[in-house]
C-alpha cells in the first residue's frame, strides 16, 4: 500500500482515526511561523547582533522573511512527522512562502512577501467558489474535525469562506500598498486573526442549524 502523502478526504472514515492532531498543537504549528516572522521583524536589528550570520539576509524584513521560511518549513515537518500527512491548505500556503520568500531575498525586495497573503487569499477563494462550480464543497478539509455539517451547510458555509477569503486579499492590498512595512506586519499577525475569529464565530448560526449531530439528538428525542 502506497503511504499518503496528503491528507484524507474528509468523508474518509479513516481520516479521523489516523489523521487527528490535538487542537491546540495544530494551532500552535499553523500561527507559529507568523509569531516568529512578527518577533525577527520587530527584532530585526537585536538578532542581527546575537547572530552575525543572520546580516546576510539583510534588513529586518528580509532577516524575517528567511526566519518565516524555516519556521514554515519545521511546522510542515512537524505535521508530517505527527500525521504521516501534510494538510493540505498550510501546505499550500507553505509553497507560496517558499516561492515568494525566495524571490523577496534573492531581489532584496520586500514587495514578493508583502504580497503572499494577497496570492494565498485569492488562491483559497478562488479553489472554494470554483470547487462550488463543479458540485464540491471543499471546505470540509478545513473544518470537518470540528462540525458535522449537511450537505447544505457546507454548499452555504464554503461560499461564505471563499468570498472571505477574496475580502482578506483585498484588505491586504489596501495594507501593504498604503502603510509602512512595520504596520503591514503588525496588522498581518494581530489584525487578520481576530477580523477571522470574528467572522467564524459569526458562521456559528448557519453552523448550528446545518449541525449533523443537532438533528441526530433532535430524532432521538423524537423517537422516544
Amino acid at each position: 500500500m502506497n503511504p499518503r502523502i496528503l491528507e484524507r478526504d474528509p468523508s474518509d472514515p479513516q481520516k479521523q482515526k489516523k489523521e487527528g492532531v490535538n487542537p491546540l498543537l495544530k494551532m500552535v504549528l499553523e500561527l507559529g511561523p507568523l509569531m516568529v516572522f512578527f518577533f525577527a521583524n520587530a527584532r530585526g536589528a537585536w538578532l542581527t547582533q546575537k547572530f552575525p550570520a543572520l546580516a546576510e539576509f539583510g534588513g529586518p524584513i528580509f532577516v524575517a522573511t528567511g526566519l518565516f521560511m524555516a519556521a514554515t518549513a519545521i511546522a510542515l515537518i512537524a505535521s508530517w512527522l505527527l500525521t504521516r500527512t501534510l494538510p493540505i491548505m498550510p501546505m499550500v500556503s507553505g509553497v507560496v512562502v517558499f516561492v515568494f520568500g525566495a524571490l523577496t531575498l534573492y531581489l532584496q525586495d520586500d514587495i514578493f512577501i508583502k504580497m503572499k497573503p494577497t496570492i494565498v487569499n485569492m488562491l483559497f477563494g478562488g479553489v472554494l467558489l470554483g470547487g462550488l462550480f463543479f458540485g464540491k464543497s471543499l471546505l470540509g478539509y478545513v473544518f470537518d474535525s470540528a462540525f458535522s455539517l449537511d450537505a447544505e451547510g457546507w454548499k452555504k458555509l464554503t461560499f461564505r469562506w471563499g468570498l472571505f477569503f477574496l475580502f482578506l486579499a483585498l484588505v491586504n492590498e489596501v495594507v501593504w500598498r498604503n502603510f509602512s512595512t512595520d504596520a503591514w506586519v503588525t496588522f498581518k499577525v494581530w489584525g487578520i486573526m481576530p477580523i477571522t475569529l470574528l467572522f467564524t464565530f459569526s458562521q456559528m448560526p448557519l453552523i448550528m442549524r446545518h449541525s449533523l449531530e443537532g438533528k441526530t439528538g433532535n430524532e432521538e428525542k423524537a423517537g422516544k
